[in-house]
């Protein structure tokens, strides 16, 4: 077991964190934004960055090769849908994805909105983990986190209007 301190500052003690989420022992702050059979998709807060979306796999495994194929094309859909939504209701131009292995929790992919502001950092993909380090430190306040909150429900309430 390990003890994680949440976004919230409330400290929990789990095996997996993408595990406690994924099986709703864990409610991630702002809610889900949309779940299937094998996928859960949810904001992290702790980045009040509007539209930054988490979309994780529910089965405990590492690796994109080791979907089933009915899990990969979940993932494809579930992928483009939130991508759409991200674009008709948020006006979110661009998205960076990022996905990795050597995580400590299980499969997941980050989908990073660009904004305007993100610039001064740079435009590769370098630059994004000073905009989530800054989005962090210096947004976590009640405007933005009412603004991700929104962003939250108008995502959610398209993507489960649609299925």
């Amino acid at each position: 077991m390990r003890k994680i301190t949440l976004s919230n500052g409330k400290t929990v003690e789990v095996e997996c964190l993408s595990c406690a989420l994924t099986s709703g022992l864990i409610e991630p702050d702002g809610g889900v934004v949309y779940e299937s059979e094998f996928f859960h998709a949810h904001q992290d807060v702790a980045y009040p960055i509007k539209g930054l979306i988490i979309l994780a796999s529910k089965r405990h495994i590492k690796c994109f090769d080791e979907l089933t194929e009915v899990e990969k094309l979940d993932y494809i859909k579930i992928l483009s849908r939130i991508r759409q939504a991200q674009r008709e209701v948020l006006g979110i131009e661009y998205v960076y994805y990022f996905y990795n292995e050597d995580t400590t929790h299980h499969f997941h992919t980050w989908m990073v909105p660009r904004y305007e502001w993100m610039y001064e950092f740079g435009r590769s993909v370098e630059s994004i983990r000073p905009v989530l380090l800054h989005a962090r430190n210096e947004m976590n306040n009640k405007e933005s986190i009412k603004e991700v909150m929104e962003a939250i429900n108008s995502l959610t309430k398209e993507l489960n209007s649609c299925y």
